[in-house]
């Protein structure tokens, strides 16, 4: 590296007039590097505010179409669906996730057929749909990881066959991407992407997405036997590295700003395509901070979003994607 001294350098020169920042500037933020999760209810015609998420609602199918055209003219490539099952369909077992008619099977169909050139990425984990609200099958207390791969197997099979276009495991069984990666080529499903939640720690920033899809009462221990330990950043280079193995496309790092190490470490090292997931806290924290008058909403939004690029992800799951590419559009 080539370093200068002061007075022939100043690197100040640079930073003087807005059109030389633009020149010099190393990373940017595009339209093209959203992904927006949106939460599904049952019913009609309903939209229903997430109190622990301000500006995030779930939708009902229809008004959800209406989501994913408004996606779709903004120039987000893909949405993310996430379902708010209701009690009386869960179970133990979590059997609602494989049923062809559920909630997200029928709201992906709906989706295609309306907007039939938007990506959809659909979550396979089953923590929506058990009364325990862990993402796999419990056996003598324990989350028992072959037990599982079966349904999530199954899981991601009537997604695909619902016209699914990514398939986004977030349950962090060991094997599950080459067990639905198996399962895609024996169904013919060839080009059926998977994006792995490769690094997905056991966070604290999780609670206002289990507010929204109403997992959080349901969910009595933690998920530390699965889920990553914070303290842990080679680990989430071994996870990456299996999962790219068995079959993935793309990674997910999750959360995403307390863990930009971890995107750093993943996207340098292995070159593989790399998403950061802005989780609901972090979401929620922004929104709570600009509330209080200490934070510029907008200003907090678009830094925390380059952080993302600029630490080498290549797209970024956020529930600002709409507000982002309003204010994209109109730059």
């Amino acid at each position: 590296m080539i370093v200068s001294s002061y007075p022939s350098s100043r690197p100040r020169r640079n930073r003087k007039n807005p059109w030389s920042r633009d020149l010099l500037r190393e990373n940017t933020l595009s339209v093209k590097d959203l992904i927006w999760p949106i939460f599904i209810q049952e019913g009609t015609n309903k939209a229903t505010e997430v109190g622990s998420m301000p500006g995030v609602k779930r939708y009902t199918t229809d008004l959800a179409i209406e989501c994913a055209n408004q996606a779709f003219e903004l120039g987000i490539p893909a949405i993310a669906l996430f379902p708010q099952t209701p009690q009386n369909l869960k179970s133990d077992d979590g059997y609602e996730a494989v049923n062809p008619e559920n909630l997200i099977c029928k709201t992906v169909r709906a989706i295609k057929s309306a907007v039939p050139d938007i990506g959809i990425i659909c979550d396979v984990a089953l923590d929506p749909y058990t009364t325990h609200g862990q993402d796999g099958l419990i056996k003598n207390g324990y989350v028992d990881n072959d037990l599982t791969l079966e349904a999530l197997i199954n899981q991601a099979h009537i997604q695909v066959k619902a016209g699914c276009d990514i398939i986004a495991p977030s349950d962090m069984m060991d094997g599950r991407v080459g067990a639905i990666r198996n399962m895609l080529e024996e169904k013919q499903y060839h080009n059926i992407q998977i994006m792995s939640y490769a690094a997905k720690y056991a966070s604290a920033f999780y609670g206002p997405f289990r507010n929204a899809v109403g997992s959080s009462n349901n969910l009595k221990l933690g998920k530390e036997t699965y889920q990553m330990d914070p303290a842990n950043s080679d680990e989430a280079i071994r996870e990456t590295m299996m999962d790219i193995n068995e079959g993935a496309d793309s990674i997910i790092v999750k959360p995403g700003m307390p863990y930009l190490d971890i995107i750093n470490r993943v996207s340098r090292e292995l070159n593989f395509p790399t998403f950061a997931y802005q989780v609901s806290g972090e979401y929620s924290m922004i929104h709570a901070a600009a509330a209080n008058g200490w934070l510029d909403l907008e200003r907090a939004m678009m830094e925390s979003l380059l952080c993302f690029k600029r630490a080498g992800a290549c797209g970024i799951w956020t529930y600002f994607a709409p507000m982002v590419a309003k204010k994209l559009q109109n730059q």
